[in-house]
């Protein structure tokens, strides 16, 4: 785990898969595929594999190590419902993230209907915990809107739309279900450009529905030079998180006996 991140929507990032494929145009410039691919063949670094999925277990108990309370980005570096992620090692991350209540853990994915049919299944226990936030990444209308379809069928306590990179106008859509939106444009090298209209049009939708909005960057070649303002002022708008005592360091460590030895 990483003990900060610098994604203004979360504190750390918790890896316990590496890598992924591309499966829609959001992913066209994949920061994760950049960095890990930087590393392909670095004897002895955590992606000496590049962007090659991979199985983490040595990393599944880090929230429970943690003595503070953290908001926790899930895979920043993959996608917990890849195809070749099998369903019961998903099963094992979401035992962790039950039992590590003391955070709120932030899972996000392209693949909507994989994780909507497992939270109505095997996962009902994790997608009814107020501590784990379930989300979906939405870029365009073609791939982006059905997610959020997926999303509100399984039901799940908390539920958020990272809708980042935004690469087009989505339009009106229904945030019904839906607890939280974060709004992004794209950065880096190649970066498409993001319209102020189309960023205004959600902000106005969610203040109509009244879900928070977070608006995390305008993007571009140069984010820090564009910055993430909106007319004049930042939007750092998130849910109330649900607050639980931290165990001491003896529960912590029976508890991490116990959850990776099962």
């Amino acid at each position: 785990m990483s003990v900060s991140s610098k994604i203004e929507w979360t504190d750390a990032t918790w890896n316990p898969v590496r890598g992924c494929t591309k499966i829609s145009p959001g992913c066209k410039h994949c920061y994760a595929e950049t960095f890990s691919e930087r590393f392909r063949g670095v004897k002895g670094h955590p992606f000496e594999h590049g962007f090659d999925i991979r199985m983490v277990p040595e990393k599944l108990g880090e929230p429970i190590r943690w003595s503070t309370s953290r908001r926790i980005f899930v895979n920043s570096m993959s996608d917990l419902f890849h195809p070749k992620v099998a369903d019961e090692y998903i099963e094992k991350v979401c035992r962790v993230m039950l039992a590590a209540n003391w955070h709120t853990y932030q899972v996000l994915t392209k693949r909507s209907e994989r994780m909507s049919e497992l939270l109505q299944t095997k996962l009902r226990a994790a997608a009814q915990a107020p501590h784990i936030w379930w989300g979906v990444s939405v870029e365009n209308r073609e791939h982006g809107l059905p997610r959020i379809d997926h999303l509100r069928a399984a039901n799940a306590k908390m539920t958020f739309l990272s809708i980042e990179p935004l690469i087009e106008d989505l339009g009106e859509f229904s945030l019904k279900g839906i607890n939280w939106a974060i709004v992004g444009g794209e950065s880096g090298p190649g970066a498409r450009p993001m319209n102020a209209a189309w960023v205004r049009s959600i902000r106005k939708q969610c203040r109509g529905a009244k879900v928070p909005f977070f608006f995390k960057q305008w993007g571009g070649v140069r984010k820090s030079t564009t910055g993430r303002t909106l007319e004049g002022r930042t939007y750092d708008e998130m849910p109330e998180r649900v607050e639980a005592a931290v165990p001491d360091a003896e529960a912590r460590s029976n508890l991490l006996v116990e959850l990776i030895s099962a």
